[in-house]
């Protein structure tokens, strides 16, 4: 296999090594663990996560009574914003994948705790069982969406606990209404159409983070070209880009997904800043601990080869790894 360890990390970024699995003697390279930033545990067999080369996750719309039950340090890591916050009658209320403890409907904007349906009320709802990010639902395609008082309101409230705020933001002007509230982060990179230079620049000097999502729009060539075009400006921007699958919407292989990868590189996140985009422990800190990512086999080089190799990650113990350079 290719023994460059400098050539390796100017493909694959600074933390990327060769090595050797000590049980199994299999070469390959190791790279940081990678977190899916946008999944949904109640629709997925979370036991693929980690075989498939998921180390972390953050579950965008779960339930937070179970979300807060789970072991803190088991693998893959979870970090997750509970339940969606919504208008009444707003998406995803009523849908079959989405049982009623997975979403608030909020009828009140008040940043008052304790007030039944206000916008305080859920939002320390979530971070009382340990939310580390709090989600808006903003699809005015399928029903109605919190006005600009309750979305300011929302983001307030997250804001004061130290909780950034991601936005689902889908229709005309959605993207607009969660970026002028203040948002942190979008769900999904904005697919409604081109948003424009002026919002790519506002986008990165607020410091957003865009989860990409990119896989979703097969079948809907329009949206998937508006997600590509506005990804790739946001990333040559010098946006923060976020690898994010919505694993459980749609049927796809639980672990690293291809046609997510393949889709990032084609926007432009290549090599080194897909790596980034994918080992991004946002919104942690830091990345989970003891683990690491391992692709058996040759190392790629060159750029073109990088999407399809990382097909072949796993999660293993960094203690088994052995470096084969200084």
């Amino acid at each position: 296999m290719p023994g460059d360890p400098f050539a390796l990390r100017e493909l694959l970024g600074p933390d990327a090594a060769l090595c050797r699995r000590a049980i199994t003697g299999e070469h390959g390279v190791s790279l940081p663990p990678f977190t899916d930033h946008h999944v949904h545990l109640h629709l997925i067999d979370e036991q693929a996560l980690a075989p498939g080369g998921i180390a972390a996750v953050v579950d965008l719309g779960g339930d937070p009574v179970g979300l807060a039950q789970r072991p803190a340090d088991s693998i893959p890591r979870v970090a997750y914003a509970g339940a969606f916050l919504t208008a009444p009658g707003g998406y995803p209320a009523g849908r079959p994948w989405a049982p009623p403890q997975i979403v608030r409907e909020i009828v009140d904007a008040s940043t008052h705790p304790g007030v039944p349906g206000g916008a305080a009320t859920a939002v320390d709802e979530q971070a009382s069982f340990g939310a580390s990010v709090i989600k808006v639902a903003l699809n005015s395609v399928t029903g109605p969406v919190p006005d600009a008082g309750t979305l300011e309101a929302i983001i307030a409230t997250a804001h004061d606990r130290g909780l950034p705020v991601v936005a689902h933001a889908e229709g005309d002007g959605m993207p607009q209404l969660a970026a002028a509230a203040g948002v942190d982060a979008f769900a999904h990179t904005p697919f409604s159409g081109f948003v424009g230079r002026a919002f790519l620049a506002h986008a990165v000097a607020a410091g957003q983070v865009w989860i990409s999502t990119l896989a979703i729009h097969e079948g809907d060539a329009e949206a998937a070209e508006a997600a590509r075009l506005n990804l790739a400006g946001f990333a040559a921007a010098g946006g923060r880009v976020l690898y994010g699958t919505d694993l459980g919407n749609g049927d796809r292989p639980v672990g690293v997904v291809a046609e997510e990868v393949a889709e990032l590189d084609r926007a432009g996140v290549r090599g080194a800043a897909l790596i980034a985009a994918m080992a991004d422990p946002w919104p942690a800190a830091a990345p989970p601990s003891g683990v690491s990512t391992f692709v058996p086999g040759d190392a790629p080089t060159r750029l073109d080869e990088v999407a399809a190799w990382l097909r072949g990650a796993t999660v293993v113990p960094s203690e088994e790894l052995i470096h084969d350079e200084c």
